[in-house]
């Protein structure tokens, strides 16, 4: 890392990973379960729901293990922040704090909303509902959950660029900092 550059290739794949996070929750979002109210042909006063595809469900884990795989390759490079040499004082590591602080928040919340998806979702899908009364609707997820989780990747991403820019930044200043030419002048003891 020169001259406080951060690299180009954890950039592009960071943005790649959370990119496809993004896309697999729009998909999970456009795909969730819905239930149709299906009547018994035995028993006209006994009505199921029966739900559609579980596919969103797939798509939910997807965003989840993408999103998971771009954290965690950031903080594998960055040893996350805590271990390797102490980054310089100054105001790229109270940044770099700051950002690093800002993506985890919203990585466990991008990462709550996902899971919590697709596990709703699965549950829908896999059972089925009696119903004994009129008029009574099929229990669905709820209307942008992945979404919620869309826009929390795209947070996180975001941070996670910063983050990485602001850690490159203050570990070439640390760098710099103990690579600093010793003095040639020293006391000597007196006899």
């Amino acid at each position: 890392m020169g001259e406080g550059k951060s690299s180009t290739l954890v950039h592009i794949l960071v943005v790649v990973l959370s990119l496809t996070a993004f896309g697999f929750a729009i998909a999970a979002e456009r795909r969730r379960s819905t239930g149709k109210i299906i009547t018994d042909i035995r028993n006209h006063n006994i009505s199921y729901c029966v739900y559609d595809s579980d596919v969103a469900t797939g798509y939910g884990a997807g965003a989840f293990l993408f999103q998971f795989s771009s954290q965690a390759l950031l903080m594998g490079i960055t040893k996350c922040m805590c271990f390797g040499r102490p980054l310089a004082p100054g105001s790229n590591r109270a940044w770099t704090i700051i950002y690093f602080a800002s993506s985890w928040l919203t990585f466990l919340i991008a990462e709550s909303c996902l899971i919590a998806g697709a596990t709703n979702n699965a549950y829908h899908t896999k059972y089925r509902h009696v119903i004994y009364v009129q008029n009574w609707t099929c229990a669905s997820l709820r209307k942008g959950v992945f979404i919620a989780g869309a826009v929390f990747v795209v947070l996180t991403m975001v941070l996670n660029a910063y983050y990485y820019i602001y850690f490159a930044k203050a570990a070439d200043q640390a760098a710099r900092n103990t690579n600093r030419p010793k003095s040639s002048i020293g006391i000597a003891g007196y006899k």
